[in-house]
């Protein structure tokens, strides 16, 4: 088993659940509200995570591109951002937790948004596919604290130190 794309997978799942959680402590209006940030919104940063991860889990069962723009909105509020995010971060561990060690060195062929062909080794695509997921969380994690909501700590160390961190 890939020991540290799991023990990522399962991090991910806990800074997903605990971002959720802070955000779920601002009003609707202020959670929705505009803010200056790439995606625009709280709420529109946690759907380009989503759509992202998505897009990549379909490259990495090598599937075609799910047909997404990187801004869609798939879910229009939090209630139901919050299911689909924990259903898709339940399929990341599953996923992550299957792939064989030799896959890791192997290059996986997908195509781009642009539809441009690329060829990267899979260890690389998880690295990507995690850090990628850590830059935005912490996008959010500041636009919360311009919220008023004091954001949670998400550094992997503090999921490391929890005991539910060393039961894989």
């Amino acid at each position: 088993m890939n020991r540290y794309f799991v023990t990522l997978a399962r991090y991910n799942e806990w800074a997903n659940r605990r971002l959720y959680d802070a955000a779920g402590r601002l009003s609707e209006a202020e959670y929705m509200q505009p803010r200056p940030s790439f995606f625009g919104s709280i709420h529109a940063t946690l759907n380009h995570i989503l759509v992202a991860d998505r897009i990549w889990l379909a490259r990495i069962e090598e599937k075609p591109n799910p047909p997404y723009r990187l801004d869609q909105i798939l879910y229009g509020d939090l209630v139901a951002l919050r299911v689909a995010r924990e259903a898709e971060d339940a399929r990341i561990v599953n996923l992550v937790s299957g792939i064989e060690e030799s896959r890791l060195d192997q290059i996986l062929s997908y195509a781009n948004t642009k539809g441009e062909k690329q060829h990267t080794q899979l260890r690389l695509v998880l690295g990507h596919f995690f850090n990628h997921q850590t830059h935005h969380r912490g996008q959010v994690h500041g636009l919360l604290s311009h919220a008023g909501v004091e954001p949670p700590p998400l550094d992997l160390i503090y999921f490391l130190r929890e005991p539910s961190a060393a039961s894989d």
